[in-house]
């Protein structure tokens, strides 16, 4: 279950005696790397009780009796060892150094007996390999990076993995995708174990939102699993990546692989971590994707190149997965990169378009003081919508909420820019200036 479900599995097994529901241990392992491995010292290591956080007792421990190194050459000393997981009523494994390597088996025994004890197990990012070859994971939905999650699947086929979750919670066992979904399955287990308030209230110390919605499907790319290159399912897996403008659906791509459905559905999912179904419809939104971006299709048009039946399927599909329609995606991806020119930055426009701004700005102004003291009050003494602006008398377009609109192919913030000096003052063409009042020139 992920982080929009609304309600939460409960854990019916119960703590040993000498387990802590307050304590939580860090298992850490060489090698690992160190922002997955802060996640969980950070959320549950600090005391934040003036901040309305319920304070948790950490326990950092190590997994292995070798020096701890982290990315980058770092050297941690971890106070204390495998023996302290036995107070422990919460253990995260912050991820593992690497997926091709076995865990160390006196970390696996551990991680066995504190389930077995009632601990709740966390896995954030690769960790959740580690838990999988404890065999914690038999039989139960699971989640990890979305580029591993294929990995994950096929080395252990009884593991429901879902690469599309930023999170799984399954009560007593969790898992997380990569990097920063680590931080969004700590706080969802503060959020599961003091609230909606304390949970907010340490996002907001972190300065992160307190629940993202959506999963990992935005992230997902049209590269295949490194390991499927020997599997005779991967010729099947290119020829439909080559062919998606054409309508074909899960069933002839069991025929092409001379597979029942059934056989096909579990031979795909172990190849690559997701239901065929599911796989078929990500590939057709990316190429979706990719459309918009490069080419000047019509919606109708990228549908049809995707090989969706419909121009309705397509949107359908595209929201769920990106979180926006393909005609909105269109025209923010080209709001953020012009024709022509680099990636613009919205949010901090360059020195000209500043200076055009004020100008325009300038001159409005002006012509506000104009109509005020040509004592016309027949227009608005300040544009609608601007700081300190009435609504205009009725009839006016401000009067009910609506702004003047803007000329076709002109941007919206254009709406408001005079165009003639007469324009600017508010008078029809031909109206005499007042005295003592000139416009400045344009330039």
């Amino acid at each position: 279950m992920s982080q929009d479900s609304t309600t939460v599995p409960e854990t019916s097994r119960k703590l040993s005696g000498r387990r802590r529901r307050e304590i939580v241990a860090v298992l850490l392992f060489s090698g690992g790397p160190i922002f997955e491995s802060s996640i969980p010292l950070s959320v549950f290591g600090i005391d934040r009780q003036d901040a309305g956080v319920p304070r948790y007792r950490l326990l950092v421990c190590a997994g292995e009796d070798v020096p701890l190194r982290t990315t980058g050459g770092l050297e941690l000393t971890a106070p204390y060892g495998l023996e302290a997981l036995s107070r422990a009523g919460t253990v995260v494994v912050p991820a593992w150094r690497s997926i091709t390597q076995p865990p160390p088996a006196a970390a696996l025994d551990a991680l066995r007996r504190a389930h077995e004890e009632g601990a709740r197990i966390v896995g954030l990012c690769t960790g959740a390999f580690v838990l999988a070859a404890a065999g914690l994971l038999d039989g139960r939905p699971a989640t990890t990076h979305w580029m591993y999650a294929p990995t994950l699947a096929k080395r252990y086929p009884s593991v429901h993995v879902d690469p599309r979750e930023l999170f799984v919670d399954d009560g007593d066992v969790l898992t997380s995708a990569g990097t920063a979904a680590g931080i969004d399955l700590c706080l969802h287990i503060v959020r599961t174990d003091h609230g909606a308030d304390a949970a907010g209230a340490l996002a907001r110390r972190l300065v992160v939102p307190p629940r993202r919605s959506g999963g990992q499907e935005r992230y997902l790319d049209r590269s295949l699993p490194e390991e499927i290159g020997a599997d005779p399912l991967a010729e099947v897996v290119a020829w439909a990546l080559e062919h998606l403008h054409e309508q074909f659906d899960v069933e002839a791509l069991a025929a092409r692989a001379y597979m029942s459905r059934r056989t096909f559905d579990r031979r795909f999912r172990s190849l690559t971590g997701s239901a065929p179904l599911q796989w078929l419809i990500t590939q057709r939104v990316l190429q979706a994707q990719r459309l918009l971006e490069t080419s000047d299709y019509s919606v109708d048009e990228v549908a049809g190149r995707c090989g969706f039946r419909s121009p309705v399927a397509l949107r359908g599909h595209f929201r769920r997965q990106l979180g926006s329609s393909p005609a909105a995606y269109r025209a923010a991806y080209r709001a953020r990169r012009p024709q022509g020119g680099p990636a613009a930055r919205p949010d901090r426009p360059d020195r000209a378009d500043r200076l055009e701004r004020l100008e325009r700005a300038d001159r409005s102004d002006r012509a506000e003081v104009i109509e005020q003291r040509s004592g016309d009050h027949s227009l608005p003494l300040r544009r609608p919508g601007a700081p300190g602006g009435h609504t205009g008398h009725p009839g006016h377009p401000a009067h009910h909420g609506h702004a003047p609109h803007p000329e076709p192919g002109k941007p919206e913030s254009d709406a408001y820019a005079p165009r003639l000096p007469e324009q600017a003052a508010g008078r029809a063409p031909g109206r005499p200036s007042l005295p003592g009042q000139r416009e400045r020139p344009v330039g």
